[in-house]
């Protein structure tokens, strides 16, 4: 059997189980390293036991999630349609297709990171920075963001460009590679090479040549491939169809929304925690970090399954479709139980191994116990966004971020704040999430009451 020909067959044979673990295992050991490399940084700013700085770098992220942001413009957008093209058997469509998203995504990126270095003060107050941090946030932003966002964004559009053209584990290994690279630079560039006080900007360094060379590794990797995929360097702007395009924009924007408005939340928190005082902005910061982890496995659960469900949806297989979403949603929602049971348990602990500071882990740990009641909520809920991103239903994944964000968490916050304070703050997470999953379930079996009658002809 070819290399194509095994790639077709885990589309469409390969038992769904055996399928979706050959997707979603590579992309949830990167999930998991990128997130070990994010909390790398983390962790190694708070051994200089400076709340500061750990409260600065924390702002910072609020950043490099926008920048997260382009990236799912074009590779979520871009990875969909191209996946649905292969389904429907147009080959030469999606090739044309993934090389104008490779592009796009590092014009739109290099935009994005001009526009920060211009308005960056601006920016950092907005997100919440006191005169003690935007000294550390300026460091940060400026490697992190100004000058290896193109690469942080361009390298993410490839890795789900290649995840959707069935290499999982290449996908997976260049982002992997890039987070060991970072986790090794942080403390060179923190505690040897530069002086005492610009540990922040040691990390921000460490980041950046981190995504530097995992650009180096798709371009290498997208070579590679190019005679078995429709993948390739890209050497001009491809001339894609207008329905192409309007495709790529109608799943990449809502799928683009939906981290802004996910950014637009840790804004709302960061400030209203910064009302409180810095050590609950640095102690909050931990806790977004810690709690990452049960969700970016079922992050790189649902991304193994958007393929699988897109392919089968545009190759007209309804059964096969509806058994990967079955299946990626008991595995997630087994993984967020775990998770529940462990951050309850050990939540000191978790946070005493990112600061020494004992006022942020008393806080940080009350902090952690409320919100991990959230996590089998947050796993459905974009879960759902994605299901509704892999079939193409631009209008529910636009709104289902825009009520779950603006709807119900940030006036919930609100709410909660001014009610409860730092308490409430920490409790909004699953008094929106809960609602949140009522609604998409309602909208889910409205959606599949549609699909089943135009594309199934099905009337359930």
């Amino acid at each position: 059997m070819t290399n194509t020909s095994r790639k077709t067959a885990l589309f469409e044979t390969v038992a769904v189980p055996k399928a979706l673990l050959t997707m979603a295992v590579p992309t949830i050991v990167s999930q998991l390293i990128t997130l070990i490399y994010n909390m790398a940084d983390t962790w190694f700013i708070g051994r200089t036991n400076n709340p500061y700085m750990v409260a600065a770098s924390s702002l910072v992220l609020t950043v490099f999630l926008m920048a997260g942001a382009v990236a799912n413009l074009f590779g979520v957008g871009g990875g969909s349609l191209m996946v649905r093209l292969l389904g429907s058997r147009e080959e030469e469509e999606a090739g044309k297709v993934a090389s104008w998203t490779v592009l796009m995504a590092a014009c739109f990126a290099l935009v994005f990171s001009l526009l920060c270095l211009v308005f960056m003060d601006p920016l950092l107050r907005l997100l919440g920075a006191s005169d003690s941090t935007i000294g550390y946030a300026r460091q940060y932003l400026i490697f992190v963001v100004v000058i290896g966002g193109v690469a942080n964004v361009t390298a993410t559009a490839m890795s789900f460009l290649l995840r959707n053209a069935g290499y999982a584990r290449e996908a997976a290994f260049g982002l992997g590679m890039g987070g060991v690279l970072n986790i090794a630079l942080d403390p060179l560039f923190m505690f040897v090479i530069l002086p005492d006080g610009f540990q922040v900007m040691g990390a921000g360094i460490a980041t950046m040549l981190s995504n530097v060379f995992s650009l180096g590794y798709f371009l290498w990797m997208f070579h590679r491939v190019r005679q078995n995929s429709v993948l390739g360097i890209p050497r001009r702007i491809e001339r894609i169809r207008p329905e192409s395009r309007r495709n790529i924009f109608a799943i990449g924007v809502p799928a683009a929304l939906s981290v802004f408005l996910f950014d637009l939340t840790n804004i709302v928190i960061n400030r209203l925690s910064a009302s409180h005082g810095d050590l609950e902005l640095a102690a909050i910061g931990i806790v977004q970090k810690v709690e990452r982890f049960p969700l970016n496995i079922g992050i790189g659960i649902c991304l193994g399954m958007i393929p699988l469900i897109g392919y089968n949806y545009a190759s007209g297989n309804r059964r096969r479709m509806s058994a990967f979403f079955t299946a990626a949603r008991v595995a997630g929602l087994a993984v967020a139980a775990v998770s529940v049971v462990m951050y309850y348990v050990f939540a000191d602990r978790l946070i005493a191994a990112f600061i020494g500071n004992e006022e942020t882990v008393r806080l940080g740990t009350s902090f952690l116990r409320a919100r991990c009641f959230a996590t089998p909520f947050m796993f459905l809920s974009f879960n759902m966004v994605n299901f509704m991103q892999a079939v193409n239903r631009s209008r529910e994944s636009f709104w289902l971020p825009a009520i779950r964000q603006v709807g119900l968490n940030i006036p919930i916050l609100l709410i909660m704040n001014s009610l409860f304070g730092m308490t409430g703050i920490v409790w909004t997470q699953l008094i929106a999430d809960i609602l949140n999953v009522i609604v998409s379930y309602v909208i889910y079996h409205r959606v599949m009451r549609q699909i089943d009658r135009e594309c199934f002809g099905e009337a359930r």
